[in-house]
């Protein structure tokens, strides 16, 4: 969600404050704009609409200055348009502001600022803040360091914010719930804050990652100045963080998103490479190992998560349930924070996130911190917020995921947590040695099977050619296969915009089966050897009612095959492997159907990659 950068230097601010929107672009947004100073004056841009737009709309008459700040933004208080787009100034004109975030109590501040005589030019809450900042500035004669401290204690939320000061030729940062590091220039002499390291590839590779609660003043050739919330002097941690040199390329595919899809055998390896052997018989996730005795102990393992990540959990659960016998529950993270959640210090609080920055999972993790349960933290994102938050983890290694639907980072955290339930059974003695080699020699054979399925994209274009003008699915899965049907259903609805639910197969007589009728296609996950004549009994109900019926079936199967209008045959494995293989055709149809109705698949209307606010 939204990206924020500020530049203060010896050199154009407007080339590396766009140069840095571009590396935001994947995460999702709806406006754009650039704030400079030039003859201590604000050169202020902004957009409605994409990127590429607002360069080629900027290009003959570009803002000048060696200070700037820039945004993109998905709009969260007022529309999408050109007022509501940042950077906003203040109402006297001398501060300006990105903000990433949200200020829950800003309503109630609005009031006391239109009553002090400040009049607005958006709805936004962002607007609000830098005006709040500017009446506490104004009010208490402190400077702006200080104010900001104060107008931070008495706001209500996340944020990530930069605020610029024209008449100082400074840079001020702070930020709560949300990443934000600062690059740093050779002697000090230039800085740049960005939402992530991705903007400073090719500037500098000193940085420092920002601390909660702390407001930095930046100034070239000044000591950098760090205050915390508290008014307390810190010294700043500067860090040499290694550039990724590869460049953000779709190759030869078409979209950001297919490309993920097919880099899936590679990102498996890459998230068990090192953590385990099948020859050996050992598996070794570091966090794990870290806190074994009390993983041992752990009267429950509670898993938080949203979206995506909330399926990689359902599949969590009927692993560990399975193979360790810990009770494990699911929450959606963006309920978890806002009733009275029975969990203490006998408990493992397991949070999942892609980013690391997810403002709900991030609010779970503080409340079950407070109640002293372990926090093990999962993410793909070295150095979020997640991963400092928790007391033990493990990064899934997926690599850089660009399109807005996930692909493989679902399938790298399904990994870990296959490792995680692999080796908590361990622990307790609940696999022998014979099979915890066999297990593990399957799981080393999942990407050239993954290899296999992605062989099919054709045939399965042309069954998404087929129902691409449906207006509804369904899907339909039982297991660790039910959490893959909420996953297909999520991954159709994101990007083609078609209603799709996914259910345990067994649910469908207790009510979906009043919608099939032969306008609604049923996807059904039919590999499971443990419930195979319950599915097939299922398919037959919807048959009979004159469904559409794709199956995902495993190779050779006969029986499904000849009741199901299309089946999709994918490689046999062992049924707590199913989620690896079963999840990548639905991928491939997903995608297929949104590029047959010629739907934005890279960047889908009102989502974004990284939610942080709540």
């Amino acid at each position: 969600m939204s990206g924020i950068i500020g530049y203060v230097g010896k050199k154009e601010a407007y080339p590396i404050l766009i140069h840095g929107l571009n590396c935001f672009e994947f995460r999702g947004y709806d406006s754009v704009g650039v704030v400079t100073v030039d003859k201590n004056e604000f050169e202020l841009r902004k957009f409605a609409g994409k990127l590429a737009e607002f360069k080629e709309k900027n290009e003959a008459n570009q803002p000048k200055g060696n200070i700037g700040l820039a945004h993109s933004r998905w709009a969260t208080h007022g529309m999408a348009d050109e007022n509501n787009a940042h950077p906003h100034v203040s109402y006297s004109g001398r501060l300006a502001i990105v903000h990433k975030g949200i200020v829950e109590n800003y309503s109630s501040l609005k009031e006391k600022l239109i009553k002090d005589g400040f009049e607005f030019k958006s709805d936004t809450d962002s607007e609000v803040l830098i005006n709040w900042i500017e009446h506490i500035q104004s009010k208490s004669q402190k400077s702006l360091q200080e104010s900001i401290q104060i107008a931070l204690n008495q706001v209500v939320g996340a944020y990530s914010i930069i605020v610029l000061d024209k008449e100082e030729n400074a840079l001020y940062a702070a930020r709560k719930g949300a990443q934000l590091v600062i690059g740093v220039g050779a002697e000090e002499e230039e800085f740049i804050i960005t939402t992530d390291t991705s903007p400073l590839g090719g500037y500098t590779s000193q940085v420092i990652y920002m601390e909660e609660e702390d407001v930095y003043r930046l100034a070239p050739g000044e000591k950098i100045n760090l205050l915390n919330l508290d008014n307390l002097q810190k010294s700043p941690v500067i860090e040499e963080f290694e550039e990724e040199l590869h460049a953000i390329e779709k190759g030869d595919f078409d979209h950001f998103m297919l490309k993920e899809i097919y880099e899936q055998p590679k990102a498996i390896i890459d998230s068990y490479r090192g953590r385990m052997s099948a020859v050996e018989g050992w598996i070794k996730l570091g966090g794990i190992t870290e806190y074994r005795n009390k993983l041992n102990k752990a009267k429950r393992i509670v898993f938080a998560a949203c979206g995506t990540s909330w399926h990689a959990s359902l599949v969590g659960k009927y692993l560990i349930e399975e193979l360790a016998g810990i009770q494990v529950s699911v929450e959606y993270a963006s309920e978890f924070r806002y009733r009275k959640p029975v969990i203490g210090n006998e408990d493992v609080f397991v949070a999942i996130s892609q980013s690391g920055e997810t403002a709900d999972t991030i609010a779970a993790i503080e409340l079950a911190k407070h109640k002293q349960a372990l926090i093990y933290g999962i993410c793909n994102s070295v150095g979020s917020t997640i991963s400092k938050m928790s007391h033990a983890g493990s990064y899934t290694h997926a690599g850089q995921e660009i399109g807005i639907a996930s692909t493989k980072a679902f399938t790298s955290q399904v990994v870990i947590l296959t490792l995680m339930a692999l080796q908590l059974a361990d622990y307790k003695g609940n696999l022998s040695k014979t099979q915890l080699n066999s297990i593990l020699y399957e799981l080393e054979q999942i990407p050239s099977k993954v290899e296999e399925i992605l062989k099919l994209d054709a045939e399965v274009k042309k069954i998404a050619k087929v129902y691409h003008q449906a207006n509804n699915f369904l899907f339909l899965g039982r297991g660790a296969n039910y959490p893959i049907a909420l996953e297909g259903a999520l991954k159709l609805k994101e990007i083609s915009y078609i209603h799709a639910e996914g259910y345990p197969a067994a649910e469908i007589k207790h009510g979906p089966i009043a919608l099939i009728d032969e306008n609604m296609p049923v996807v059904v996950l039919a590999t499971n050897d443990s419930a195979y004549d319950k599915i097939v009994s299922n398919i037959q109900e919807i048959k009979a009612r004159k469904g559409k019926v794709i199956a995902i079936v495993n190779k050779g199967d006969t029986v499904i095959k000849e009741i199901a209008d299309h089946s999709i045959e994918i490689p046999k494995t062992l049924e707590l492997f199913a989620p690896l293989l079963s999840v990548v055709p639905l991928q491939l149809l997903a995608y297929h159907i949104a590029v047959w109705r010629g739907a934005d698949v890279d960047s889908p209307r009102n989502l974004t990659k990284s939610v942080t606010v709540e």
